[in-house]
């Protein structure tokens, strides 16, 4: 049996690991490589053939693990994809998602000299692909064991982090042996908003883990507590517009539920909150569909409030319209809208009418790689460039870590520490850069367990 790392080795973005067991090929996750350095184009190059792989598992929806499979299917790839019912709901959308935003990027200007020409790029795949990876999804429910083969077998066990997000458990019989290999996926953390805490990944053989936090601890703020002071300093004592840059799908819902907490609570008089994301809205849909795999503090909120995501003051701006008109709003609001780290989407809109808004505060409640325009903002920039014009930033920058999807330093440890040493044969660390991944090694390694940082590449016989 082989396992080859192609994604995310020594890098965040781009999971696909391939697993081959007696002529069978199983891709686990197969997502899109983003990284600073890569041509999105690239990710067209597959390092096997599309048409041998047999089945794909995806641990969850986000791009960095699904936004490659349409891809796949336009190079041949013909196999079913297993999931959960939410992550095939939400694969769904980010996928036709980024048709749109590889459409966007189709045409550009280039400057030859004293002359400008029109490049078209070639999309990496179409709605079409997309919705040939949909008639593929076969979706399973947690803890339940489905038979892949005569000899595999897969179950999966909710780990938190997005709705719908699994670890892949698959157990493998072969000449004779019993192996069984753990893909977390990303790992989510105990006591976050709307989801329940991830559950303890079974005693197994190998060990493919996530490690973005690795060598970091998320802060013991509250995040209740930071989004009712934030409100009381921008828009209560001050007449000010608080604007949020929240990913569309997980990040957005957690925070909508908090602040229905927050106000149905009489916490803070009411103000008016707008949600700017057509993607945010149709996830939201996806989430009101599966409240069930909700958390209990959600789903007793539902019992006793009613839906989740809907309160009064709260509007879903529909059209592009209704977006112009909020950037321009007047009375304290609060503004919540995409992309997370700035780049791109209606968030950019409001960004260019109100950072030189001495009365604005936009509070950024993820992470922002290196590069974009949300990491200038908050190393502190003077200038940033927003519609090709420098503007001055005399808004306040604020964040917290309190949304932070991800497992930290401790919950990693943690993770690893619950398997046997004597029936763990090896961790792989995937999903983070080297830094977070050696600080990760370093620990398990002092705790008796055998850890790999494999690089692009690597095949590894178990």
């Amino acid at each position: 049996m082989n396992l080859t790392f192609w994604g995310a080795a020594q890098q965040v973005t781009g999971s696909m690991h391939l697993l081959e067991t007696d002529g069978y090929k199983i891709l686990v996750d197969c997502g899109l490589d983003y990284e600073p350095s890569i041509n999105l184009e690239n990710n067209e190059h597959f390092p096997f053939e599309p048409t041998e792989i047999d089945v794909i598992i995806l641990t969850h929806a986000h791009i960095d693990h699904s936004g490659n499979i349409p891809t796949l299917i336009r190079m041949g790839f013909q196999g079913q994809i297993l999931c959960t019912s939410p992550t095939a709901a939400l694969s769904e959308l980010l996928m036709l998602d980024s048709v749109n935003i590889f459409l966007k990027k189709e045409k550009r200007k280039v400057r030859r000299g004293n002359k400008t020409f029109t490049r078209y790029n070639k999309p990496l795949y179409l709605q079409k692909h997309v919705m040939d990876a949909v008639e593929r999804f076969v979706t399973i429910p947690f803890h339940k064991s489905f038979r892949i083969t005569g000899n595999i077998t897969l179950t999966l066990i909710p780990v938190g982090h997005l709705l719908g997000a699994a670890a892949a458990i698959l157990e493998i019989e072969e000449k004779g042996q019993r192996k069984r290999i753990a893909f977390t996926g990303d790992l989510g953390r105990k006591n976050y908003p709307i989801l329940q805490d991830p559950e303890q990944i079974p005693s197994v053989d190998y060990l493919i883990c996530e490690s973005t936090y690795g060598g970091r601890y998320h802060t013991d703020e509250n995040f209740t507590d930071v989004l009712i002071n934030t409100i009381k300093e921008t828009c209560i004592k001050t007449p000010g517009k608080l604007i949020i840059p929240a990913f569309s799908v997980g990040r957005t819902q957690a925070l909508v539920y908090s602040l229905n907490r927050i106000f149905s609570e009489g916490l803070l008089p009411p103000i008016q909150i707008f949600v700017d994301s057509p993607l945010a809205n149709y996830a939201t849909e996806v989430y009101r569909k599966y409240y069930h795999l909700l958390n209990e503090d959600a789903q007793n909120f539902y019992a006793r409030e009613g839906d989740q995501f809907t309160f009064e003051n709260l509007k879903y701006v529909e059209n592009l319209d209704e977006s112009k008109e909020i950037s321009n709003y007047y009375d304290p609001c609060i503004i919540v809208s995409s992309a997370g780290m700035l780049e791109g989407g209606r968030i950019q809109d409001h960004l260019y009418e109100n950072i030189q808004n001495f009365y604005c505060t936009i509070l950024f409640i993820g992470y922002c790689a290196k590069g974009t325009l949300g990491h200038r903002l908050l190393r502190g920039d003077a200038i940033v460039k927003i519609r090709s014009r420098e503007l001055s930033v005399f808004a306040s920058i604020k964040q917290t870590d309190c949304l932070s999807g991800h497992a930290d330093h401790h919950d990693l440890i943690h993770t690893v520490s619950k398997q046997d040493k004597d029936t763990l044969k090896k961790v792989f660390l995937v999903h983070g850069d080297l830094i977070s991944m050696q600080a990760l090694q370093t620990e398990l390694i002092e705790k008796g367990y055998q850890v790999e940082i494999p690089t692009k590449g690597d095949k590894f016989v178990l």
